[in-house]
């Protein structure tokens, strides 16, 4: 699917001040949690609404604190939906399959003008994606989806190699996102298991394929880097798990065609110990890989150029800076440093995302590749 342009038409208030942005989190789960950190950190305001209470109590006693050495008294948790048109931001950080009907209900009510949506954008059916993105685009507010690893520090990178190394032409591109989901347990540790929640649903958005959908995100992503469009044909193998109180597939393999048909292939799957988040394109004079959690405290990003010694860039982080860079782009948007329809997490991505998702599902079990509309 081509690019769609994501444009804001509400202007700025007179008094807009960076360090005076208001922030609405919908869900304090794991992510709301990172996130209300990554804005605490710009000394932005914070509410953060859960409709579980003993959720608002976890994140106040135990997750926060945890991870970030105490309580932030200056986040005001909220146990009721009587929210006020104030918010500059709402991130919506809930199950998948509520992400549509949360994100059109808060666009209608508070005339929002910014919106971060959690991955997966949705489920693989699609139901209500061309509704929201129609609303949105005409009530001006910009939708973000939360691919965050686009914004990393190997990602940016990466993207820096490819336009100043001699690699010549693309010659394939493949991404691996191959992660048990027991670090996903280890973090939310009141889930006793993929039957608990969506994770353990693929018409939900669980399952390899939606909850490691950052993986066709970054291909999509390097994709339009190289000039080669987004994905438009998808070939997948999935093995499905399907016992009392689940569904899902634990392996998703999936051959995809761009638009200017660079080739490649994107595997997920929540059955490898030690994870591998890698990606890796190769070229005419060369290569380059980018690597996730190359070790506990570094990214990578590794290549070789016209037959020279291959060279390593380790970039150290934390699991915070997952999300700055995010926040960070997030801000740039909001003080207009940055176009809006510059922006490669714009909601036209997500729905390219889903699109494909939607698509290997589909090619799985028909055992036929299947063709991506240009249009949704």
């Amino acid at each position: 699917m081509a690019f769609i342009q994501d444009r804001v038409r509400a202007s700025l208030r007179p008094s807009f001040k960076l360090d005076m942005i208001s922030v609405l989190i919908i869900g304090a789960g794991s992510i709301g949690n990172h996130l209300a950190f990554a804005c605490r950190q710009k000394g932005w305001k914070v509410d953060l609404y859960d409709n579980d209470p003993e959720a608002l109590q976890r994140t106040q006693q135990d997750i926060y604190p945890s991870r970030y050495g105490q309580w932030d008294d200056k986040i005001r948790l909220l146990a009721e939906q009587s929210f006020k048109p104030e918010y500059d931001l709402v991130i919506i950080g809930t199950p998948p399959d509520t992400h549509l009907s949360i994100a059109s209900k808060l666009a209608r009510d508070l005339n929002i003008r910014f919106m971060l949506i959690e991955k997966p954008l949705s489920g693989p059916d699609l139901q209500g994606l061309k509704a929201l993105r129609d609303q949105l685009e005409s009530t001006g507010c910009l939708a973000l989806v939360g691919y965050n690893h686009i914004f990393c520090q190997n990602t940016k990178i990466a993207k820096d190699l490819i336009s100043n190394e001699a690699f010549g032409a693309p010659l394939s591109l493949h991404v691996r996102w191959l992660e048990h989901w027991g670090g996903i347990f280890a973090a939310h540790p009141w889930l006793p298991g993929p039957e608990s929640s969506y994770l353990g649903h693929w018409r939900r958005g669980g399952g390899a394929c939606g909850e490691h959908s950052h993986a066709i995100s970054l291909w999509q992503h390097f994709s339009n880097v190289l000039g080669q469009g987004d994905i438009t044909e998808v070939s997948a193998t999935m093995k499905i798990v399907e016992t009392e109180g689940v569904c899902y597939d634990e392996t998703a393999q999936t051959l995809v065609r761009s638009d200017r048909g660079l080739i490649g292939s994107i595997i997920q799957d929540v059955v490898t110990a030690p994870a591998q988040k890698t990606m890796r394109i190769q070229f005419e004079n060369g290569f380059l890989e980018w690597e996730a959690n190359a070790d506990p405290s570094h990214d990578a990003v590794r290549f070789a150029c016209q037959g020279k010694p291959q060279e390593v860039r380790l970039i150290k982080k934390t699991r915070p800076d997952d999300f700055r860079g995010q926040i960070d782009h997030i801000e740039d948007l909001l003080s207009r440093r940055t176009k809006a329809e510059a922006s490669p997490n714009a909601l036209s991505r997500g729905i390219s995302v889903m699109q494909v998702v939607s698509a290997a599902y589909e090619s799985s079990s028909s055992g036929a590749s299947v063709q991506i509309p240009k249009s949704l």
